[in-house]
């Protein structure tokens, strides 16, 4: 094993948009960070500092819908590293643009597959390593969006599958306490990334039916927080923590 940095944390969805900022900026940090997706390419492009490989970070391709996948991204992070002390729970797909009569099963359940059951999986093998550092721990950071607390129009799945986090943190957050592991859901609103350069391209949907171009924000200001709550000492829990765009239609959305 190699020396091992002073903290470490998995960073999925790390190869591209909010996941790649928040990778790099740990990274900066001095975090020893394994960088999760399922491509390599993209990971590797991430970590990568001056085209060279960042001395601190693993890369690891990993299905977070296959178990078995994720109990590797686990092993090899330890491994490398020697404990676990953040999980950054990021990866997500935003599904179907379809309204609850017009949503395919075969979308509902993909949909759910990598938000939902994929970051109830990263979470499950996390906490398990966690708790069996007692008395140190660790800390969960779940990627919920704003659509955890309000949704946008034609996002049944989407939605869904964020307001499910909601509970699935709350339930790590409780159960964790006899072991010093902390959760975070982290509901963000307009961080720039190809996804939501995608969705606001020709103005975003609205509830009323029109469409408007909506401020965003750079995605490194998530990544600070996301620094600040990994650097914080377990004593300090956060259970939410909203972060938007100034001025996105958020608040007073209707």
């Amino acid at each position: 094993m190699s020396d091992a940095p002073l903290a470490s944390a998995i960073v999925t969805g790390a190869g591209s948009g909010i996941g790649r900022a928040i990778a790099r900026a740990l990274l900066a940090a001095g975090f020893g960070v394994t960088l999760a997706g399922r491509r390599s390419a993209p990971l590797r492009e991430t970590a990568a500092v001056d085209g060279a490989p960042h001395t601190d970070g693993l890369i690891v391709e990993t299905d977070i819908t296959d178990r078995a996948q994720v109990e590797r991204l686990l092993g090899r992070h330890v491994e490398r590293f020697g404990r676990l002390d953040v999980l950054v729970n990021n990866a997500g797909v935003f599904g179907p643009n379809a309204d609850i009569g017009d949503l395919a099963p075969s979308e509902w359940e993909s949909t759910l597959a990598v938000n939902l059951t994929g970051a109830m999986l990263c979470a499950g093998a996390a906490f398990r390593q966690m708790r069996s550092q007692s008395p140190a721990g660790g800390r969960i950071i779940n990627n919920g969006s704003i659509s955890a607390q309000t949704p946008r129009p034609r996002s049944v799945a989407y939605t869904t599958t964020k307001h499910a986090i909601a509970g699935l943190t709350k339930s790590i957050e409780l159960d964790g306490r006899p072991h010093r592991i902390t959760a975070t859901q982290l509901d963000i609103g307009n961080a720039r990334t190809e996804l939501i350069d995608r969705l606001v391209a020709d103005g975003a949907l609205q509830a009323d039916g029109s469409r408007r171009q909506e401020p965003t924000m750079d995605a490194t200001h998530v990544a600070d927080f996301v620094v600040q709550l990994a650097r914080m000492p377990l004593e300090v829990s956060v259970p939410q923590l909203t972060v938007t765009a100034t001025g996105m239609p958020f608040i007073g959305r209707g």
